[in-house]
């Protein structure tokens, strides 16, 4: 704590056992993030010094860490405006470094911190600068958490003994993270660790997207560990196909077949609302054409239509009509009215097209 009573974290590593790549991180640690100072997505350096034998180092304090909140959120419904409010924060966090030809290489949700109400990125002690002449980086090792890390990442061709990791190697754990918001655990959470480096790289190895996302309650709310039925039916959320386009645009196994940090933020749904009718229909389109998504995951259901404001207006002044003239309409009345107008809103855009 300062004197003018603001408080700091303190970072203290023994450096009495650090060999020289302990020493090579530290030190990139810091040099990265005096680079990317002044930016309000990476958490600011305040000071560092080495003094016998130990390394100090003094940052900005974060409240609660990403996967924290995401322990915390998990056990309620799939809330999208939530997901959306902190998804687009990791992205930006994630633009930011990638602009300054820096690789993270361990994004993972502990590594996103909550400062002061804005999630900033933290950790840079496995991360790289790319050369100027590469879009890649050297791994000697194997580093970075299993549940999210690429696909290439974990492939050493025979004989090879460095691994290439680039840009598309943190979109691919971005997705890992989403995924996570989105069903509660990451998408490998449930294979033993050999089985986890297996899955992963393996092309044959589907990823599930499952249409509803279940809150997974806390171990200490349910006797046998199984919740009843009835509280799990009633608390699902069907995931919207525009979160799932964009998890799989993440989670394609061929690093240039990845959506790009500036592809993702342009994705119409971060802004919380429904922005216009047109770009999200613009979107899912693009997303079809590229192959994210097929038609059969895209296409609606019966019961459903795609609604721009012009129609919602003339539903509305519909609506009101109906009120004025048949004031004492039944419920069974006013199902068969809402079916005839789902199809002539389907009539009037076609058949096939998600609902954005």
């Amino acid at each position: 704590m300062t004197g003018a009573n603001e408080i700091y974290a303190a970072k203290r590593v023994s450096l009495e056992h650090a060999d020289a790549g302990m020493m090579n991180a530290y030190k990139n640690e810091i040099s990265l993030l005096k680079r990317l100072a002044g930016n309000n997505r990476i958490i600011e350096l305040i000071d560092s010094e080495v003094r016998k034998g130990v390394l100090y180092l003094v940052m900005e304090c974060g409240e609660i860490d990403l996967a924290h909140l995401l322990i915390q959120q998990r056990k309620e419904p799939l809330n999208m405006v939530w997901i959306a409010y902190y998804w687009q924060q990791m992205l930006e966090a994630v633009q930011v470094i990638h602009e300054e030809k820096i690789v993270h290489s361990d994004l993972k949700p502990a590594n996103f911190v909550m400062v002061k109400g804005q999630l900033k990125l933290i950790d840079f002690g496995i991360a790289k600068a790319i050369a100027n002449d590469t879009t890649h980086i050297q791994r000697d090792t194997q580093l970075g958490t299993v549940n999210y890390m690429s696909p290439e990442s974990l492939e050493v061709p025979e004989g090879m003994w460095h691994l290439k990791v680039g840009r598309a190697s943190d979109v691919w754990s971005l997705g890992c993270i989403l995924y996570q918001m989105v069903y509660g655990t990451a998408p490998f959470h449930a294979l033993g660790m050999m089985q986890k480096m297996k899955a992963i790289p393996d092309p044959m190895h589907k990823i599930e997207y499952p249409t509803y996302s279940v809150p997974l309650l806390p171990p200490e709310s349910r006797q046998d560990r199984t919740p009843p039925p009835e509280i799990l039916e009633a608390r699902k959320r069907r995931v919207a196909s525009y979160a799932i386009a964009s998890m799989q645009c993440c989670l394609c196994r061929n690093p240039k077949d990845r959506a790009t940090i500036p592809d993702l933020l342009k994705h119409t749904w971060l802004s919380g609302q429904e922005r216009t009718f047109f770009y999200a229909l613009r979107w899912m389109d693009d997303c079809l054409t590229r192959g994210y998504l097929t038609a059969s995951e895209v296409s609606l259901r019966p019961d459903e239509a795609i609604i721009d404001p012009h129609y919602m207006k003339q539903l509305l002044a519909h609506g009101m009509g109906l009120a004025q003239a048949r004031p004492n309409m039944t419920e069974a009345e006013q199902e068969v009215e809402a079916e005839a107008l789902i199809k002539q809103l389907r009539a009037v855009h076609g058949h096939g097209v998600a609902n954005p």
